[in-house]
């Protein structure tokens, strides 16, 4: 069954949706993809929230958005609108509602668009597991169109836009009863309000579907894409983000990863990159995204991937054969590209997780040791640690002493005479392939296949030939390999999360190599290194990390996000594959954490709320003391270990 929700799997072209008119600058239909953000000062701040809105509109913002939770932060928004047009600042205010809809119905008299989130604009969430028979459940949408009705009458009548914002964390009790915590759920949610409006006329509408999770929040925007279609619903312009993405290399991996794979495709219409940073940080770095794809009108022709095997909608990693310890069940490789380098010292290693100590006469690894370390044409002249393995060109390994512990790679397999016994990688170019390589791995059950392409839309070009080896069931693992000329840091994990993020997210992907094309300095293989890493743990396909679930702060936080989350992650970032919700309000927690393992949630001014994934565990306690009381109950629940060098 063919599960379509873009236009094409091989050839760039944007999906065209409905226009929206958010006061006077368009959404949607041919109108560029628009960059947003949202402001954290306090919205009771006038003129601080002014000067915000100042600065993220000369970042790049074209839509910003300010929070409203009481109808005073509604009533503020006139202030704070009266003062930028005074100041020549026509930029589209956007009102955040959550639980409040007088002020949404307030706030939509005020601002050029509210957004709402149907889990708890007209729910009560509970945590509860409610059992609704297909008559009460009738009732209960009822009861939704009744509260929600007056807000959509208001829209219509002052020609105010809407964004109907899911979000995974907070799917009401009656959804998760009846679709569970799943993206049909969050799709769900999101149509039972679009049907509201859309019987009503209303059709002013941005649709989001936001997680911290990129693997689920893009099937909920493709599984979303299809069902309107599928329902025969008006095309909606797609707002995209990954929420709670986090800060720094994380947030920009996450970020890019989720956001990245659906603008590949032709998915979105505005942009917001959710960083635990100031927000005039956020736009820059969608717009790196978004000015990308103006390369992909350069691709050459990609024959179409007619019966694309694999299911958008839910994740599959894709069945592959072991070689040595790639494929089958085995976590993806990272293989570090020092082929670049004339000489490799011992020193260099550290920038990929491998450490000599000299005093000890031993090496040590950390978590984001690489697995395998490309040579090319210079081979490494000192031992390696056992943790890492070489590869290097086959000619050299031709002439090489020990054939048996390093591996070759092969790029012409006419010239091959000898293969090692447990792994040869063989590169293959994309765009110009023949079937002699089908026939080489068929008979080859030790090969590993580097996957490269130099077109402008590269990934369809890998795309397109995994698609051959699905359809010619052959299950030889994958490496996907991309070279990057001189970037800047963030167009550098943009770009390489974007590209082996789309893959990886359809579970295409046994290893990855990401390849500067001129001689790196240390400290950018640090950076393709960690970038790696950091790729793989955001697909959720390896997890190396702890993984810090923060929110991007808001006028309803009530403390320093920024510092808090660096405090946070100063004495527990060794906790391997731990998950910890970093949340400013109740209204991003426990709900919008999402799978968190533990959460820290602000509850009131100096107080913090404590949680065990969804449950409560400690209220009220003093912020001095909660970063302890966090540990503590990490302890209590077995997933503390001490750091490094530390007695317990």
């Amino acid at each position: 069954m063919i599960h379509t929700y873009c236009n094409s799997l091989t050839d760039y072209s944007r999906r065209k949706t409905r226009e929206v008119f958010i006061g006077d600058v368009p959404l949607g239909g041919n109108n560029p993809i628009r960059v947003q953000s949202m402001t954290t000062v306090d919205t009771m701040d006038t003129m601080g929230s002014v000067e915000q809105v100042l600065r993220m509109v000369e970042s790049g913002c074209e839509y910003v958005r300010i929070t409203a939770p009481s109808i005073k932060e509604a009533q503020n928004l006139e202030e704070i609108k009266n003062e930028l047009r005074k100041r020549g600042c026509d930029v589209p205010l956007v009102a955040d509602i959550h639980f409040t809809p007088n002020a949404a119905e307030l706030a939509a008299k005020i601002v050029e668009k509210v957004r709402v989130n149907p889990g708890n604009y007209a729910d009560k969430k509970k945590f509860e597991q409610i059992e609704y028979t297909d008559q009460a459940y009738a009732d209960e949408l009822r009861r939704i169109e009744d509260k929600f009705s007056p807000l959509v009458e208001i829209c219509k009548a002052n020609k105010t836009a809407m964004r109907i914002g899911t979000n995974h964390g907070s799917l009401s009790d009656r959804i998760m009863s009846r679709y569970g915590d799943t993206p049909l759920g969050m799709v769900e949610s999101a149509l039972e309000f679009i049907r509201i409006c859309e019987a009503m006329d209303y059709k002013d509408l941005v649709i989001s579907m936001k997680s911290s999770n990129p693997q689920v929040m893009v099937q909920a925007y493709r599984l979303l894409v299809n069902k309107l279609d599928e329902e025969g619903l008006e095309p909606y312009p797609l707002h995209l983000g990954v929420t709670e993405a986090g800060e720094a290399e994380d947030g920009r991996i996450k970020s890019a990863v989720g956001i990245g794979t659906l603008l590949e495709d032709g998915l979105g219409d505005t942009v917001r990159v959710s960083l635990t940073e100031e927000p005039e940080v956020e736009a820059p770095v969608a717009q790196i995204m978004v000015d990308r794809l103006q390369f992909k009108a350069q691709q050459e022709i990609i024959e179409p991937a007619n019966g694309w095997p694999i299911n958008p909608f839910e994740y599959h990693r894709r069945t592959t054969s072991e070689v040595l310890n790639f494929g089958n069940e085995n976590v993806p490789r990272v293989i570090a590209d020092f082929s670049k380098k004339s000489k490799i010292e011992l020193k260099d290693l550290k920038s990929i997780g491998h450490s000599y100590l000299p005093e000890l006469d031993k090496w040590g690894m950390n978590d984001l040791g690489a697995d395998y370390i490309y040579t090319g044409s210079n081979p490494i002249q000192f031992m390696l640690p056992n943790g890492l393995k070489e590869v290097m060109d086959y000619d050299v390994w031709k002439s090489c002493s020990d054939q048996v512990n390093k591996f070759p790679l092969i790029t012409d397999l006419q010239s091959v005479e000898d293969l090692n016994e447990k792994l040869n990688f063989i590169l293959v170019d994309t765009d110009h392939y023949d079937q002699t390589i089908f026939c080489f791995v068929e008979k080859s059950a030790n090969s590993v296949l580097v996957l490269h392409s130099e077109q402008a839309h590269a990934i369809a070009s890998i795309r397109r030939f995994v698609v051959e080896l699905l359809n010619q069931n052959i299950q030889v693992p994958v490496v996907l390999q991309q070279s990057y000329p001189d970037l800047s840091e963030d167009e550098l994990m943009i770009y390489a999360s974007t590209d082996a993020g789309t893959l990886y997210i359809d579970g295409i992907g046994d290893g990855i190599m990401l390849s500067p094309e001129k001689t790196p300095s240390v400290e950018q293989l640090k950076l393709y290194n960690n970038t790696a890493f950091g790729i793989l743990q955001a697909a959720r396909t390896r997890i190396t990390k702890t993984e810090y679930i923060s929110c991007p702060s808001c006028g309803r936080t009530l403390f320093d996000l920024q510092e808090t989350t660096a405090m946070i992650r100063k004495r527990t970032d060794h906790l391997k594959g731990v998950k910890i919700g970093i949340m400013g309000c109740i209204v991003n927690g426990p709900g919008e954490m999402a799978d968190a393992d533990f959460g820290y949630v602000g509850s009131g001014k100096g107080k913090i709320t404590l949680y065990k994934g969804q449950e409560v565990i400690k209220r009220g306690v003093p912020s001095e003391q909660a970063l302890d009381q966090l540990i503590e109950l990490i302890k209590e629940h077995g997933r503390w270990v001490e750091p490094e060098g530390v007695e317990a």
